[in-house]
Order: structure tokens, then sequence, then C-alpha cells
């Protein structure tokens, strides 16, 4: 089914629907609008890490986590992870909701970043096939070596990412202690 992947939905705090609006509009106005954002990781523990393309219309040649995006309305947030796990980066992979963030952010370019955005977590060991126009680079990196990396040069990566690493980490760490 094709989507109009230029707009956003709209949601309220609740994440309910109020309607859909073109998605550089939101990002200009700041509306709360519906994401997601997906974390691969691999047998070794490495989180798939995304370096954005640089021509993209906001947070270009940044690194963040492997894949990340809007459902277009009449999408569902899980069908438009597996359509940008495979548009951004060249495969798909099993994929489940792990947590939700609310975060509103100033991304540059006289762009805010206001999303509800649903957290997935999958596991990959093959490479990424990446779509040049949606990313630049990508590399599997260990959690405390990206984690330094992070403090060493908070600059380098994306908004969201610093927001959404945390509680990441919280949720692998609960999931360690349960096991």
């Amino acid at each position: 089914m094709l989507y109009d992947k230029n707009n956003v939905i709209v949601v309220n705090e609740k994440d309910e629907w109020l309607g859909s609006m073109e998605k550089l509009l939101a990002h200009k106005e700041g509306v709360l609008h519906r994401a997601f954002s997906v974390f691969v990781m691999n047998d070794k523990n490495e989180l798939l890490l995304q370096q954005r393309a640089e021509g993209k219309y906001h947070s270009g040649g940044l690194w963040s986590n492997t894949c990340c995006s809007h459902p277009a309305p009449g999408e569902s947030t899980t069908a438009a992870a597996h359509r940008r796990l495979q548009e951004e980066m060249g495969f798909d992979c099993d994929i489940e909701k792990i947590f939700e963030l609310r975060y509103k952010s100033d991304v540059g370019n006289g762009l805010i970043e206001n999303e509800y955005d649903h957290i997935y977590i999958g596991y990959h060991n093959g490479a990424a096939k990446l779509n040049s126009s949606e990313a630049k680079d990508a590399k599997f990196v260990g959690l405390e070596e990206l984690m330094s990396w992070m403090k060493k040069e908070p600059q380098a990566f994306t908004a969201w990412f610093h927001l959404a690493m945390p509680r990441f980490i919280d949720y692998l760490t609960q999931q360690e202690k349960a096991a």
C-alpha cells in the first residue's frame, strides 16, 4: 500500500490521533506528532548506529539509532518501522516495541522535533545496504564504547538519540536482571 510519506500523524499528549500535517510544516511549527525509533542489536550486544545523510532536512551527518522516522497517516507505527528499516538500511528484522518517549527538541535549521516516539528493538547480524539519500554510514558499536564516544563528542549525535539512549540502556539492564 502506498502512503503519503510527506505527512505526519498529529497527536495529543496521549498519542491519540488528531489529524495529519505536512511533515516539514509540523517541524517548523513544532506540532506534536507520532514517530518511531528502531534500535537494532547484534549477537555481540552491539548497537547498529546510522550516520544520517548530509542532505537530510535536519541533523545531517549526525550519528543516531539504527532507523527513525514517522508513520504516514493510515499506517501503523510497527509497519512504518519495518518499511523504513528496509528503505534506509536495506534489511528488515523482527522488532518489538519496548517503550515510548515524549520529547521536544530544537534540531537546527529553524526546526523542532516535538514527538511521541515509539521505541523498538530488533536483532540483526548482517551488514546494512545503505540508501545513500538516507544514511551516509552505519556501524555496530559496543554500548560502553558508544557511551564514552557520546560523552567525548556529544555534538556528533542527534538530539533525540541523547534522550533515548539512557532509557534504552535502562531497558537492557532490566532485561539482564530478569534473565
